[in-house]
C-alpha cells in the first residue's frame, strides 16, 4: 500500500503533505500534519521573520529527537511558484537558496521536516546589505532564567541609546533573542561590527551579567552572540519549532511581558490559540527600520580605546586584525604569530577575487573541490582520495570531535589559519542504535609545506567494537532497506 498523503489548499496553492501521520515529537504526539497545521495557523506572523528572504533549509527528517542536517541549496523538485535567490557563501561559493513569499511556501518547508525557520538576514532583492541586526542571548551553563531576562532589558536600554528599537522573542530553547530592523545600507562585516559594539556596550552596563568575550573560559552570565551577524549564519525566526520534547516554539514579546516571561507557556500546542488572541507582538517590526551610525561610531571608539576586532568562529578564514584563535590559557606565542589575511569574514583579497572570477566564469563551485569529498579510482581498480582530506576525531557526540578539532588547531596553528568554512566536516554517521561522528579536515587551502599528515585519531572511537562481521552485514542491509523506505516515504 502506497504511504498515505494529503493535499490541502492553501491560499489558492495546493501543498501536498507526505506522510502526513509521522511521528515528528514523540513525546508530545505530534505529527507531520499537526506541524504543517500549526504554521498554517500562525502564518501571518511567521511570514513577517522569512518572507522574501533566502532560507536555509534545516531538517528533521525523521523527527524532532533525530539529528537534523542543513540543506543550503534548494530541492531540484520543487513548486514553480516557489522562488529561489543566488548566494554567494564566504568561501566563495553560490547556491540558489529557497525564498518563502506565503503560506503555501511556509507549509511547503514544513512538510520537508523543516521545524525551524533560518532566513538570513537580507533580502532576495539586496543579498548584500542585511536589513536585521541580530542579538543572540545564549546563557552559559548554570546561569537562571531571570538573569537571561534581565540581560535582554539592558539590551532594550542600549539599543535605545543608539536610535534602534528592538523587537524581542524566546528562542525555544534557553535564551532570547532581539531582532532590530535597520536600513540596508551597511556589510555584514559592518553589521557584525556593530553587534559586536552593542555587545561590549551591555557587558559595560551589566559586567555582572553580561558578557562579549568569545572564548568559553572567559564567559559568564549571558553571552551576546555577535557573531551570528556574520555573513551565512542564520538563527531560528519566530514562531519557530525547536527540537524541545514539548515542541517548544520561539515567541515575539512586548517589552513589557520579558521581565516575566515563562519560555515554556509557548509550544507547538498552545501558541495557535495566543496567537489567535492577542496577535504578532512582533507586528510594525518592518516599520522601524533605523540607523547603525550610532553604534559604528561605538565600535570606532572602542577601536581607539584599544578594542579591535573580536574572534571570528573557527570555521571563517583567519581575518586581518583579529586577535589569536587560541584559548587565553593556552597561547603560547606572541599575537603577531597568530595574524590573518582574510577579508569580511571570506579569505584574503586575492583569494577572492579568483574564485569570484570563477563564479563569473559559470562555475558556483568557485573553483574548490565539491562540498563532499569523493574518491576516484585508481588504475589497479583501488580508490584514493580525490582532495587532501585527513580525519582527525571519532567520537559519540558533536562536542567531543570538536573538541578533538580545537586540540589539532593548537597543534598546527599555520595549517589552521589557511582553513575555509567548507573546509571543516563534521559528519552524523548512523550506528548501531544511535549516531556517533567524526571530523574531518580539507587541507586543499593549506599551502602544501604546512600540511601536517594524518595523525592518531583523537579522540578515536569505535562504533562496532564487539560486533561480528556477521552482525554488521545483517545491520548494513537493514540500513539500505530503510534508505529505500524513506524515499519512497518522502
Amino acid at each position: 500500500m502506497a504511504p498515505r498523503k494529503e493535499v490541502l489548499e492553501v491560499g489558492g496553492r495546493e501543498v501536498t503533505v507526505t506522510n502526513p501521520d509521522k511521528v515528528y515529537f514523540p513525546r508530545a504526539g505530534h505529527t507531520k500534519l499537526d506541524l504543517v497545521r500549526y504554521f498554517l495557523a500562525v502564518a501571518d506572523g511567521a511570514l513577517v521573520g522569512i518572507r522574501g528572504r533566502p532560507m536555509a533549509l534545516k531538517r528533521f527528517v525523521d523527527g524532532a529527537e533525530s539529528e537534523p542536517f542543513f540543506q543550503k541549496r534548494a530541492p531540484a523538485h520543487r513548486p514553480e511558484w516557489l522562488r529561489v535567490a543566488t548566494l554567494t557563501f564566504p568561501s566563495g561559493r553560490a547556491a540558489d537558496e529557497v525564498v518563502v513569499d506565503d503560506a503555501a511556501g511556509l507549509a511547503w518547508v514544513a512538510n520537508l521536516g523543516c521545524l525551524d525557520l533560518n532566513p538570513h538576514p537580507v533580502r532576495a532583492e539586496d543579498l548584500e546589505h542585511p536589513d536585521e541586526l541580530r542579538v543572540d542571548l545564549d546563557p552559559v551553563p548554570g546561569v537562571p532564567w531571570s538573569q537571561v531576562r534581565d540581560v535582554a532589558m539592558v539590551v532594550r536600554e542600549a539599543l535605545a541609546d543608539a536610535g534602534l528599537v528592538g523587537w524581542p522573542k524566546t528562542s525555544g530553547s534557553r535564551g532570547i533573542h532581539v531582532n532590530v530592523r535597520i536600513e540596508p545600507r551597511w556589510t555584514y562585516a559592518q553589521v557584525r561590527r556593530a553587534a559586536l559594539a552593542l555587545a561590549r556596550d551591555v557587558e559595560r552596563r551589566a559586567p555582572a551579567i553580561a558578557t562579549s568575550k568569545w572564548w568559553k573560559e572567559e564567559r559568564h552570565g549571558v553571552f551576546l552572540d555577535y557573531n551570528q551577524n556574520a555573513k551565512d549564519r542564520t538563527v531560528a525566526s519566530a514562531y519557530s519549532v525547536r527540537p524541545m520534547p514539548d515542541a517548544r516554539v520561539s515567541f515575539p514579546l512586548r517589552w513589557d511581558e520579558v521581565p516575566t516571561v515563562v519560555a515554556e507557556d509557548f509550544t507547538l500546542a498552545t501558541v495557535p490559540a495566543i496567537y489567535a488572541q492577542r496577535g504578532d507582538a512582533g507586528a510594525g517590526i518592518d516599520e522601524a527600520a533605523g540607523s547603525l551610525e550610532a553604534l559604528l561610531e561605538l565600535s570606532a571608539r572602542h577601536e581607539a580605546e584599544g578594542l579591535g576586532d573580536a574572534p571570528w568562529p573557527p570555521n571563517y578564514a583567519k581575518q586581518e586584525g583579529e586577535p589569536p584563535r587560541v584559548q587565553p590559557s593556552r597561547r603560547r606565542r606572541a599575537d603577531s604569530a597568530y595574524g590573518g589575511r582574510g577579508v569580511d569574514g571570506g579569505p584574503p583579497p586575492e583569494v577572492q577575487a579568483a574564485r569570484a572570477a570563477a563564479v563569473a566564469a559559470g562555475d558556483r563551485n568557485a573553483g574548490l573541490p565539491q562540498d563532499w569529498v569523493g574518491t576516484v579510482p585508481t588504475p589497479t581498480g583501488r580508490r584514493r582520495s580525490a582532495v587532501p582530506v585527513i580525519e582527525i576525531a571519532r567520537a559519540a557526540s558533536k562536542a567531543e570531535v570538536q573538541a578533538g578539532f580545537e586540540r589539532w588547531r593548537e597543534r598546527h596553528p599555520e595549517a589552521a589559519a589557511h582553513l575555509e568554512t567548507a573546509d571543516v566536516l563534521t559528519d552524523g554517521m548512523r550506528g548501531r542504535s544511535s549516531l556517533w561522528y567524526r571530523l574531518r579536515v580539507n587541507l586543499t587551502h593549506v599551502p602544501e609545506e604546512l600540511r601536517p599528515p594524518q595523525e592518531p585519531l583523537d579522540p578515536d572511537y569505535d562504533p562496532w567494537a564487539g560486533v561480528t562481521a556477521q552482525e554488521r552485514a545483517a545491520w548494513d542491509a537493514a540500513m539500505s532497506e530503510r534508505r529505500v523506505s524513506r524515499r519512497r516515504a518522502d
